[in-house]
């Protein structure tokens, strides 16, 4: 088993803030809201184990979001894995890696379109909690698309408990509790990425028989593209196309991958107009997928700049010759909600569990090569 002691992840360090919700410069008001954060996360962790009688957590980490729609599929995704036999004995929690995400999601802000108010903690809040609980077992779930930038930052997290950063952790109980980590979807390009494309296939197949099906994914800049990971698109496109040669996977954020490159691929393979479907490539349908993606009208459209990222794949896809319309072409559905894609992320915290190596993203930033 993986001793919370041997875990020292040799890579290089994106520091992770234990003051994630810091909303005030005053120092007394950081640590009074710390402490605060704290305690809430505490009470959820004592009450749940108290009830349950489960001494072992699993805590899904996701960067976050604000939409109603997003904090339904994170409940799904925590009721799937309830009610999972592989994960029976452990009581399961779902957590934000994005301090922003984090503050608007608990000010409500998309509360005028019926979102609810939620509080999501950061991962150090949970970590604490568990520890302080005295959980004998503690999975990590990466709820990331790629293991990319946000992936780094939950490994991080997991570095500041293992150890115990802020010192008041019962450390004969840290020589005692085993730690373990979800991969995030598309880590293996061998097993992953063809489970990936054949489930969406599933899904989808009959649409893309009509048009382009173009998803749209994050992805990282350059300087921020840890593992090499922005290879899993360029990867997933090629497994997709196997299956059928009208699935294309672009970015926001991956350069030489944005919509532009999408279209300059979909011309060189003769599709230049025609029916086309946009789906996000992401564990939910938030702001990049209501926007970037499917925002409709002039506000998402600036002629003068095409291929301004503040232009909406909707629009620029529309003004460049293709077929899309409001109610047909936009998949509003996150990858947590395709059961088949859900069921992929479940096998690597099963595969944790069952103690699979990820030795080579613990010592490499290039796994690749």
């Amino acid at each position: 088993m993986m001793k919370i002691k041997s875990l020292m992840l040799a890579m290089v360090a994106v520091a992770a803030s234990a003051f994630t919700f810091t909303s005030c410069s005053d120092d007394e008001n950081t640590e009074n809201n710390y402490t605060t954060y704290q305690k809430a996360v505490d009470e959820q962790v004592k009450a749940q184990k108290s009830k349950s009688g489960n001494n072992k957590a699993i805590l899904l980490v996701a960067f976050g979001s604000t939409w109603q729609q997003a904090f339904d599929s994170f409940d799904a995704t925590k009721k799937a894995y309830e009610n999972d036999p592989r994960f029976k004995g452990y009581d399961v929690f779902v957590s934000y890696s994005s301090a922003i995400c984090i503050n608007r999601a608990a000010a409500g802000e998309h509360k005028a379109e019926g979102a609810q108010i939620r509080n999501y903690y950061a991962p150090n809040f949970w970590l604490h909690a568990f520890g302080s609980s005295q959980y004998s077992e503690i999975l990590v779930q990466s709820l990331q698309v790629i293991p990319g930038e946000e992936f780094t930052r939950v490994i991080n997290y997991i570095k500041d408990f293992a150890n115990n950063y802020l010192g008041d952790l019962d450390d004969t109980y840290l020589s005692k509790v085993t730690l373990r980590l979800g991969a995030p979807l598309l880590t293996d390009p061998d097993t992953d990425v063809p489970a990936v494309a054949k489930a969406l296939n599933d899904v989808y197949k009959d649409t893309a028989a009509k048009g382009a099906f173009a998803f749209m994914g994050h992805g990282n800049p350059n300087n921020y593209d840890t593992y090499s990971a922005n290879v899993r698109y360029t990867q997933l496109e090629e497994e997709l196309q196997k299956l059928n040669p009208n699935y294309f996977v672009g970015t926001v954020d991956m350069p030489e991958n944005y919509k532009q490159n999408v279209m300059e691929r979909m011309q060189a393979a003769g599709i230049a107009n025609g029916k086309m479907f946009l789906h996000p490539l992401m564990s939910i349908a938030g702001d990049h997928s209501h926007n970037d993606m499917a925002g409709i009208g002039a506000e998402y459209w600036d002629a003068s700049e095409p291929e301004s990222e503040d232009n909406s794949w909707f629009e620029y896809f529309s003004h460049n010759g293709y077929n899309l319309t409001e109610n047909e072409s936009i998949f509003m559905k996150g990858l947590l909600d395709v059961k088949g894609v859900l069921n992929i992320w479940m096998d690597h915290t099963a595969n944790a569990i069952a103690d699979e190596a990820l030795d080579d993203y613990y010592h490499s930033m290039f796994p690749e090569e």
